[in-house]
């Protein structure tokens, strides 16, 4: 998959295009925007993009955690080297603390990811600070052409750019587990 990037200021007109893009084969768990107004999004059923991807969360906390996993093979290999394990103590209080320290350098990682934009939305900082809205949508190679006839017949949307996106497979999973859930009694 690919995504598109987008730039509009007029949350009608967002609305309208994905509106049109679903009638046309797009489901809606590909298209998302991203705004500062995330109320103004909501009133207009636009799809939303989660707080929680709005920071850099997740990549924070993994980078975390493999600086943690180096502190980890620095300390074994400190102690096993020295032979401090063949103390009274043997590996327990060392392995303990291998992996308390792989757990603080994770939940650091994280905490520094929460204070900082998603390392894909950064370029876009300024025009959300302009009150602007980013529009992307997540097509196959065979949905490209939908998409581009339908943001060619909207001139106010500007184009912003593209990048790889996730594999087709998540979005159909996500798209069975909605239709499992709206089955439910």
């Amino acid at each position: 998959m690919k995504r598109y990037y987008f730039v509009n200021d007029n949350l009608n007109d967002l609305e309208s295009i994905e509106s049109e893009l679903e009638q046309r084969g797009i489901t809606t768990l590909q298209i998302h925007v991203l705004s500062q107004r995330d109320a103004d999004v909501k009133m207009h059923k636009l799809n939303e993009v989660i707080s929680f991807l709005k920071h850099d969360v997740v990549r924070s906390a993994i980078l975390g955690a493999a600086v943690g996993f180096a502190a980890c093979l620095l300390i074994l290999s400190v102690v096993h080297t020295t032979g401090l394990a063949n103390s009274a103590a043997g590996w327990a209080p060392f392995l303990f603390l291998a992996i308390v320290l792989l757990g603080f350098c994770t939940w650091e990682g994280g905490l520094k990811g929460i204070q900082e934009p998603n390392h894909r939305f950064r370029r876009f900082q300024k025009e959300l600070q302009d009150g602007k809205h980013i529009f992307f949508v997540d097509v196959d190679p065979n949905e490209e052409r939908i998409l581009q006839q339908v943001a060619a017949s909207h001139p106010n949307l500007q184009a912003a750019g593209t990048e790889p996106a996730g594999a087709h497979w998540i979005v159909a999973w996500q798209q069975k587990g909605l239709n499992f859930i709206k089955a439910l009694p």
